[in-house]
């Protein structure tokens, strides 16, 4: 296979049926996708989660971890990573439990090319989404990593709604120095408004009491 560029989306796939997978990586390819065809879940943990947009095909039975065990493990890891389930032997409790747990979609074998093609679009879509969430988080870090100490303060106090007499006493400096402080923390974040602003500490879970 060419090597895989990471701004092009993943397909990975895992089942245990060497057929089943094969024929499931026909059918991705097919599409254009780019495709990863494993066995089992330590070979995905083994090679890791591609860089770019990715969805998991994933049967729900597999010798040792079942699809359902990776499924949580994952959600325990905090790990993003959208699911589309297949299975031979799917019940409703089944179903049910991968559904609550956040899949894409539950699919039953025989199941319909399109749906399944379908379905992997919907987990695409969300992982783009998700990634692109995940790089404004990290800009906002690192902007948040320029600031000093003491913008730091200013800033957390700011987006409470303090004005800058108020702030001047909270850190026993002057008015004047606050003004400064907060003149380079709007610089620094690129914030262009106090609301603004207000948001960026929200997603950076900054807060401190009044």
């Amino acid at each position: 296979m060419p090597a895989m560029s990471e701004d092009e989306p993943t397909i990975v796939v895992i089942d245990d049926d060497p057929d089943i997978l094969e024929a499931l990586g026909a059918l991705l390819r097919s599409v254009g996708w780019q495709v990863k065809l494993l066995s089992s879940v330590p070979e995905f943990i083994a090679a890791g989660r591609p860089k770019g947009p990715t969805c998991l095909v994933l049967d729900v039975r597999l010798r040792g971890r079942s699809g359902l065990d990776f499924q949580r493990e994952l959600a325990s890891a905090n790990v993003h990573l959208p699911i589309v389930f297949v299975t031979g032997h799917g019940d409703i409790p089944m179903s049910v439990q991968a559904m609550k747990g956040g899949a894409v979609e539950f699919l039953t074998k025989p199941f319909r090319d399109q749906d399944l093609l379908d379905a992997i679009r919907v987990g695409l879509a969300r992982d783009r989404a998700w990634l692109a969430a995940a790089e404004t988080l990290a800009g906002l870090r690192a902007r948040f990593e320029t600031l000093t100490p003491r913008e730091r303060n200013v800033m957390a106090l700011v987006v409470t709604g303090r004005l800058n007499k108020q702030i001047a006493g909270d850190l026993g400096i002057s008015e004047i120095t606050v003004k400064v402080h907060r003149g380079q923390v709007m610089r620094k974040m690129r914030a262009a408004s106090l609301p603004e602003l207000t948001r960026m500490a929200d997603s950076l879970e900054i807060r401190r009491e009044k």
